[in-house]
């Protein structure tokens, strides 16, 4: 006897599909690392390319570059000799800080559950 088909209880899906956009931007190779890193504040190419190992400088760039054209990255050029450039979160990154801790949270989680030893640059915070 087949199985009765069951109709999703899921609402549909929004338009524009907004959770594929921010997955794909959050799918980027060490974009999630690169935002981690700039919650703690504004931060320049060198200080970020020392505090994420492993990234190459070319990756950084790249990264820092399709932050900055989706608005979740600011780039300040300071008028100083040598010209000085911070990078910070837009009010559109800050938001995606939530979000990376939810995933780390759960990615932990998993781990654990698997069994493998938990070592990953970008840590949970502790909210409480």
């Amino acid at each position: 006897m087949p199985h009765k088909i069951r109709r999703s209880t899921a609402p549909p899906p929004p338009a524009g599909c907004p959770m594929g956009s921010c997955m794909r931007l959050l799918g980027g190779a060490w974009t999630p690392n690169v935002i981690w890193q700039l919650s703690g504040g504004p931060r320049r190419f060198g200080e970020l390319y020392r505090d994420i190992r492993g990234i190459s400088p070319k990756v950084l760039t790249t990264r820092l570059r399709e932050l900055e054209a989706k608005h979740v990255v600011v780039r300040e050029v300071a008028p100083t000799s040598p010209p000085s450039v911070e990078y910070a979160l837009s009010e559109l990154g800050r938001e995606l800080i939530p979000v990376i801790d939810a995933i780390v949270k759960v990615g932990t989680r998993l781990l654990r559950a698997a069994g493998a030893t938990v070592t990953s640059q970008v840590a949970p915070r502790d909210r409480g």
